[in-house]
């Protein structure tokens, strides 16, 4: 429990955590300090000097962003000395800062702006001065222009915390600015477009490239969900105007630094109106696709699916909603009786390593131990845990890497590790087994009897070390590995399995997994009738007799489809999500359908309604119910699960083909394309 001291902020008494800074001790009390260059979850940085208080006690003023509370402290933050200070800087910023408040994109939401308010500064007193740096347009994500820029930093921290590393400060004094290196385009400096300086920048230095004239901030609604695109399910802030997605933002409240989303999460949503996009029922006449109309479509299936009863197959992403997952489930089993239902979780993981999986948080882990996983902000392989885990290595925390096939070119997480493992995982993970009860810790005789032939060396010592040292160590294993990490946790530590899609942990809770065949076999062998549901990495028609292709976008499967069903995409839909971490997440319906589209649960229960054995939607209860289960750890031997070879990258590309292939996220394909290619 965290020790807590009482000190007095503006008059009021204020229990704050030992070790807070005053910004967020006062932020506690409902006191805002005015600041520009700090970030909540970050350390002080003391570069605007907008945060002074005054301390009782101390001479001269003090920055609240680095000053920690102290029991008894007695601050103010209005007293006339500190606002004159706070009214001469904002005075210096405005010298070199363009007053076009009337049409700048950030009016609304701009720090700036809202403290030239309060200090009743219309105008800077200074000679202005007009730097004449060049805007930097060349890509079609980020506008970073620098003339706007206060030199605040915040950008190249969070650029630097995550690993990226592309901004910095260049040159000194009056001409300083931030910039890549060599003052390069992005496009030029190896930047991931993911868009965090766009979140940190409290001024129009970094907009979204495509912002202007898109709407003020007033004029959004802003709705809280989850992206959908990978196994990260990373929080996002959605801004709509008209029924349209104008912005998507990272979930982290403004001013902070805690949330982090990659380009495909805050950028691929332009996929939604794609030429691709299916906006009514399709069916196959005399070899083509044509329009035709629900009634008819949907006549046409529940007929299909009558006949083939037993020998139908039901394929499915693992990146679909909760609530028309469980719908699904009871459509196949207990509406066209087959057991055959599977997902694409069935390529990269089995149920139990997902269903066993702890629930932890990323920031409350002192150590964290990464088994045979790849997460690689410039490849968008879980780009989100690549970019935590530095995150919290730069706060503090420590890192082991135990992976046998490392590519340092690609994944980078070894560069921030205490202790990088090459090799295989398997005689690694008995060695610091056997290391951790030499030094005391406790197993039972299973355990101890699997690793008593284990081998320690040099680097397992220092691993099994930091991992008896640490108060909250957390795994993060591929599934395949699972069982071989989960010992190491019934010794010290949680254990989470990571899948490849954002609901894969919802899947396996509800149950989506086949009773008959699975994933790959219904792919490969003969199924009378096959309803496909999502983009599934599948190019070539399977061998069935019918096949449904029920999603948003005419991929290269659905063109060969008898039936087409224009699916909703989750911009489009309510419900949740189950991340790998075990936090239940809410997925928002922001704008309407396009076209004729539905979400998947209501097209199977229309369905179930025509075969005559209708069902309901589930309820809320129902899905807790359907998620709630407590992780059953015990001993297992030290093996490898085999059977889950894929390329993540591929995999992760493939499930997501129509978003890839959206108008802004296609050229982000094409220039790591000519990077491959130069390099």
């Amino acid at each position: 429990m965290e020790k807590l001291v009482e000190l007095q902020i503006d008059g009021k008494e204020v229990n704050a955590p030992l070790g807070m800074n005053l910004i967020d001790a006062a932020e506690l009390a409902g006191i805002h300090i005015p600041h520009l260059c700090y970030l909540k979850g970050m350390r002080g940085f003391g570069a605007c000097r907008l945060c002074l208080v005054e301390v009782e006690g101390m001479k001269d003023p003090v920055i609240g962003c680095n000053t920690k509370v102290k029991e008894g402290m007695v601050v103010q933050t209005q007293t006339e000395r500190v606002r004159d200070i706070r009214r001469f800087v904002l005075d210096l910023i405005l010298a070199i800062h363009p007053l076009d408040c009337l049409t700048c994109t950030k009016a609304g939401v701009c720090n700036l702006q809202q403290y030239a308010y309060e200090y009743e500064l219309k105008d800077t007193s200074f000679t202005r001065k007009k730097m004449g740096y060049p805007i930097d347009q060349l890509n079609p994500f980020i506008r970073r222009d620098p003339l706007y820029c206060i030199l605040c930093g915040r950008c190249i921290r969070v650029c630097k915390e995550q690993g990226t590393k592309v901004l910095d400060f260049i040159g000194r004094g009056i001409n300083a600015e931030i910039g890549t290196a060599y003052n390069k385009p992005l496009r030029e400096s190896g930047c991931t477009f993911c868009g965090s300086c766009i979140d940190a920048c409290p001024v129009n230095a970094l907009p979204e490239a495509d912002r202007w004239r898109k709407g003020r901030e007033w004029e959004y609604i802003k709705t809280k969900s989850a992206c959908l695109f990978c196994g990260s399910g990373c929080d996002i802030l959605i801004s709509t105007k008209d029924n349209s997605i104008q912005k998507i933002n990272t979930g982290a409240e403004p001013g902070s630094a805690k949330k982090y989303i990659c380009a495909y999460g805050r950028f691929g949503y332009d996929f939604i109106d794609s030429e691709k996009r299916i906006a009514a029922p399709l069916k196959r006449l005399n070899g083509e696709l044509k329009e035709t109309t629900w009634k008819d479509a949907l006549n046409i299936v529940a007929a299909k699916l009558k006949e083939a009863g037993g020998n139908t197959g039901f394929m499915s992403v693992a990146g679909m909603l909760n609530e028309d997952a469980l719908t699904l489930k009871r459509f196949a089993k207990n509406v066209v009786k087959t057991k055959h239902f599977d997902t694409t979780m069935s390529l990269y993981s089995d149920v139990r390593s997902l269903k066993d999986s702890h629930s932890s948080l990323i920031t409350t882990s002192d150590l964290i131990v990464l088994v045979g996983l790849n997460p690689s902000q410039w490849n968008r392989i879980l780009p989100a845990l690549n970019a935590s885990i530095r995150k919290r290595v730069h706060r503090g925390g420590k890192l082991i890497v135990i992976n046998s096939d490392i590519d340092a070119s690609e994944t980078r997480i070894q560069e921030v590790a205490t202790v990088s493992l090459e090799g295989d995982e398997i005689p690694i993970l008995k060695g610091i087994a056997k290391a951790l009860i030499e030094k005391g810790e406790k197993a039972d005789i299973q355990l101890k009897s699997a690793v008593s032939d284990a081998e320690i060396s040099k680097d397992i010592e220092m691993a099994a070390k930091l991992i008896l040292e640490a108060k909250n160590p957390l795994i993060f294993t591929s599934p395949s590995l699972f069982e071989a990490s989960a010992n190491i946790s019934l010794i010290k530590g949680k254990v989470i399995a990571v899948g490849l899609e954002s609901n894969a942990r919802g899947m396996a809770q509800i149950g989506l997994t086949t009773e008959g065949k699975t994933y790959k076999e219904m792919a490969s062998d003969g199924m009378k009738a096959l309803y496909v549901i999502g983009e599934v990495p599948l190019v070539k028609r399977p061998d069935t007799d019918f096949l449904v292709v029920q999603n948003s976008h005419l991929t290269e499967l659905a063109e060969q489809a008898d039936i087409v069903l224009p699916a909703t995409t989750f911009y489009e839909s309510d419900g949740t999500i189950l991340d790998y971490l075990g936090r239940f997440k809410k997925v928002s319906k922001v704008i309407e359908p396009l076209g004729a589209s539905k979400n998947h649960r209501d097209i199977f229960i229309t369905l179930s309604k025509i075969l005559k054995s209708p069902m309901k939607k589930p309820t809320e209860a129902e899905i807790e119910k359907a998620l709630k289960g407590k992780p059953k750890i015990t001993f297992r031997p030290f093996v490898r699960k085999t059977g889950f070879d894929i390329s993540p990258k591929e995999f992760i590309e493939a499930i997501n083909a129509s978003v890839l292939k959206s108008r802004r996220l296609s050229w982000l394909l094409e220039l790591k394309s000519s990077r491959a290619v130069a390099a």
